[in-house]
């Protein structure tokens, strides 16, 4: 089970949470990027990057016997700020899709580059897995 944290007098954020708090196995998943299980780039655009690291993450979440709803925290790492905020709107659709939820505390932030060249999006995730759902 976890639980989204919010101070006191605070305006809900849009599209994430402030904190999370969770008991549980811990899942700590290694930045995942918009390629395939054979290392393939199916798609060159944000959103479909974007859609497919989720993806990604999920699937490693799912070999610990985690589902979306035990993810807490995600930090998403971009290299282009405007192209993540044009493609706003498909990536929310897409982790709606995934994920469902957004009671996860989440960070983004703008990098220069990342390792692999085509890369658009990269996502490191934790997720706490409740003792009752092992």
């Amino acid at each position: 089970m976890k639980k989204a944290l919010l101070p006191d007098g605070w305006t809900r954020p849009r599209g994430y949470a402030n904190g999370v708090a969770a008991a549980g196995t811990q899942v700590f998943i290694a930045g995942q990027i918009g390629w395939d299980e054979h290392g393939r780039f199916p798609c060159r655009d944000f959103a479909g990057q974007a859609a497919q690291a989720l993806r990604n993450v999920l699937a490693v979440l799912a070999r610990a016997g985690g589902r979306p709803e035990h993810l807490v925290r995600m930090t998403w790492y971009v290299t282009d700020k405007r192209e993540y905020l044009a493609a706003r709107q498909a990536v929310g659709a897409a982790f709606r899709e995934l994920i469902g939820d957004y009671d996860i505390a989440m960070s983004a932030v703008q990098v220069v580059a990342l390792i692999e060249d085509e890369a658009r999006v990269e996502i490191e995730a934790t997720a706490v897995i409740p003792a009752e759902a092992g």
